[in-house]
């Protein structure tokens, strides 16, 4: 009798995490450091160290030393999207409550227009630009740049994070500072979807809740981030049904009633006063400006959000001031009687206000020149005028245009030179020639970040004008959902029309070759990926893909050099897939290795388990391949690859019952998990389950694909023969 086998690959074809639920682009990523401190940015309003101002920046407005903080962000919401901002639809009770009874800033703006570096700003009190984070993929948090967790520990808090979604990882970087950092999202999802791992809110706040009860004794600092307004909509019952013609709102109402166990005790006194902060990464386009989601544009559907202060001494109402996420830190450290560090940007809200014209914020939405080529986006606001730095550029007056439909640049050329004076010579993308240190251009180009070195450098036009653009990412978008609802033959085709139109789009290229893997069409999908790599778009995600379908081939060796240049960068994903690529190609021990330093850096990924267990049972090592994928299995139990796996890892321990009921749960779970089919048939024959082995050959012998299984549907057959089927 043969072995049951384990040929499934080990690494289930996972979409680069570029195209969550359907978003624009929001890659998970990598490590890019381009950190720096403040700077000599026209930005900056924090009182420099030693001048007149700076020791009072921490002696302003009302005094909360020593009281809890609650840091609350929403993924994805909007600025109108609430019952307080004037939305009749929606139900928010528990917001309304908060904002009711605090300080509501209704002109609060992001810098960013997705999750990872908005995020990474709000932590920091720095801008995108100072502390290195630019993008969700490619980029993580330097050890060395503080954040908010970092200064409230030093200051004797317990610190504690729980967020909802991929994008805010460990592995990116954020959890520097806190005691507990709860990423426990369930990887491994669906591959057949654009889909991040994520936890809807009601799984973020419970587990929040009890860390903060189980430190009533300590100062508390507690950040919660709920994911759940990012698309796809789908609100749970009962806001499904109440808001079937308006899901994104139902999602909103969800996030709501998630919230209400945390702070409904502190709305109705029954627990101690704390300063919380409730505000959103970022908004949603809705279609406005032709934008599905966000983070193509920086228009003001996506960069407004909410902003709320909640306290003790916080005064309650309306305040009309501009206000901006890198005043979040300061604002918390002022209130708390904590020393502000010097160089910040950011001021704090509750204190003195200053001239309306004296406060710009700096803005960006590099995504769609990260992973397609167009041109960056940059931005200022101030005193309600805000310019949009692009190829076309553009120029609102928000206080009579709040919608953005007037562009004013050519009758209005002064306010828009004074506008654009105030964009740092700092934040450019690409950094111009001899910006950046020689370790970290290295990192840029192995991230195919080639343009580091200046060669693109003002060579964009009106063509890469993402506003030009738009009609190709209205195509990537529908793209994307054929692909989600696994039409992935016409996916393949609107991705080769996007190649055609825009053949640099790197983006395309990567979704292409994963529709082509999904097919069974593997040999292809590596030709498009060389293709994309021979052009100069070897971003690291394109790398690593096609590693992994070399590797689907039987082309280890050429997958380990392929990778070889950017897994010493360190990114989980990418270190894992070379660690794959290793055992693929014999090199046991360094595949451990490899796999092991993935582990340690994204300890809540159960990939780096799934695959040292496959490593494992090649070295002949079924015992310590168990204790792999059973360590796999709790961190989430629906992965079919590792139940697939396990069942091997029992079967060479002569545990026949055991292996099949994991086979039987792979299957259960994903029907594509062929090897596993074939292994119950062979196994459960043998064991003589007749029935068992009958069914499960029949299903392999009707729905395994026959270029990969053809000599194993005749051997399936000749045994259903033999068994009387």
């Amino acid at each position: 009798m043969r072995h049951p086998r384990n040929r499934t690959p080990a690494h289930p074809i996972k979409p680069p995490a570029a195209l969550a639920a359907l978003a624009v682009m929001l890659l998970g990523g990598a490590a890019i450091v381009l950190a720096r401190g403040g700077g000599d940015s026209h930005l900056r309003s924090q009182p420099p160290a030693g001048s007149p101002g700076a020791s009072a920046a921490a002696a302003v407005g009302p005094s909360l030393a020593g009281v809890d903080v609650v840091l609350i962000t929403v993924d994805t919401l909007r600025a109108d999207a609430l019952g307080f901002a004037g939305n009749q639809l929606v139900a928010t009770p528990t917001l309304d409550r908060l904002a009711a009874a605090g300080r509501v800033f209704a002109d609060a703006h992001a810098h960013d227009v997705v999750t990872l570096p908005s995020h990474t700003n709000i932590l920091t009190g720095l801008y995108p630009y100072q502390h290195g984070v630019r993008e969700n993929s490619g980029f993580r948090l330097a050890s060395s740049v503080p954040t908010l967790g970092t200064w409230l520990r030093r200051a004797g808090y317990a610190t504690g994070a729980f967020v909802g979604a991929f994008p805010l990882d460990a592995r990116f970087g954020l959890g520097g500072g806190f005691d507990r950092y709860d990423d426990a999202f369930p990887r491994g999802s669906n591959p057949d979807q654009y889909r991040f791992a994520e936890r809807r809110g009601d799984q973020v706040v419970q587990p929040a809740l009890a860390w903060w009860r189980s430190r009533h004794a300590s100062r508390r600092f507690l950040w919660v981030h709920l994911y759940d307004p990012h698309a796809p909509y789908q609100p749970p019952e009962p806001f499904a049904t109440r808001f079937r013609d308006h899901p994104y709102l139902g999602e909103v109402s969800a996030t709501d009633a998630f919230l209400a166990p945390l702070l409904t005790p502190f709305l109705d006194g029954r627990e101690k006063p704390a300063l919380i902060v409730f505000t959103a990464d970022h908004g949603e386009s809705l279609g406005e400006h032709g934008e599905l989601t966000h983070g193509l544009f920086a228009y003001e559907a996506t960069l407004k959000v909410p902003l709320v202060l909640w306290g003790p001494g916080v005064r309650p109402g309306r305040d009309p001031r501009p206000a901006r996420h890198v005043d979040i830190v300061p604002t918390v450290l002022a209130a708390l009687r904590l020393p502000v560090p010097p160089g910040l940007p950011g001021r704090s809200l509750l204190g003195p206000a200053p001239p309306a014209d004296a406060v710009p914020s700096y803005f960006e939405a590099l995504s769609a020149s990260l992973t397609r080529g167009w041109a960056p986006l940059r931005g200022t606001l101030r005193d309600r005028r805000k310019l949009i730095d692009l190829p076309v550029p553009e120029l609102y007056d928000l206080r009579d245009d709040p919608r953005e439909e007037r562009n004013r640049y050519d009758q209005d050329r002064p306010t828009a030179r004074a506008l654009a004076a105030l964009l740092p010579a700092e934040s450019a993308w690409p950094p111009a020639r001899g910006k950046v240190p020689s370790e970290e251009a290295a990192r840029l180009r192995s991230l195919g970040y080639t343009t580091a070195a200046g060669s693109h450098a003002g060579s964009y036009t009106a063509e890469d004008d993402p506003k030009r653009l738009v009609g190709i990412d209205a195509e990537v978008q529908r793209a994307m959902a054929l692909y989600a609802a696994r039409r992935f033959g016409a996916a393949t085709d609107l991705y080769r029309k996007v190649i055609a139109e825009r053949p640099t789009m790197s983006e395309a290229y990567e979704q292409l070759a994963l529709a082509l893997r999904q097919l069974e069409r593997r040999d292809e999908a590596v030709a498009v990926l060389e293709t994309a790599l021979g052009k100069g778009l070897g971003s690291e995600t394109l790398r690593r893909q096609l590693g992994l379908a070399l590797c689907e081939v039987g082309r280890a060796r050429e997958a380990v050099a392929i990778l070889a240049p950017v897994a010493g960068a360190g990114d989980a994903e990418t270190v894992a897939a070379y660690g794959i690529a290793l055992g693929d190609a014999g090199r046991y021990p360094e595949a451990i290795a490899a796999l092991r330093q993935a582990r340690e850096a994204s300890p809540s990924d159960p990939a780096p388990l799934e695959d040292l267990g496959v490593v494992s049972l090649r070295m002949d090592r079924p015992a310590e391949a168990q204790r792999y994928l059973e360590s796999a299995l709790k961190l989430n139990d629906r992965l079919p690859v590792s139940w697939n796996t396990l069942g091997v890892a029992l079967f060479r321990q002569q545990q026949t019952g055991p292996a099949l009921d994991a086979w039987e749960r792979a299957v259960a779970l994903d029907a594509r998990q062929y090897d596993a089919l074939y292994n119950i048939g062979l196994v459960a024959a043998e064991a003589g389950r007749r029935q068992q082995a009958v069914k499960a050959l029949e299903r392999f012998v009707d729905t395994a694909p026959a270029e990969r299984f053809g000599g194993d549907i005749v051997k399936a057959r000749a045994l259903l023969q033999r068994l009387g089927s």
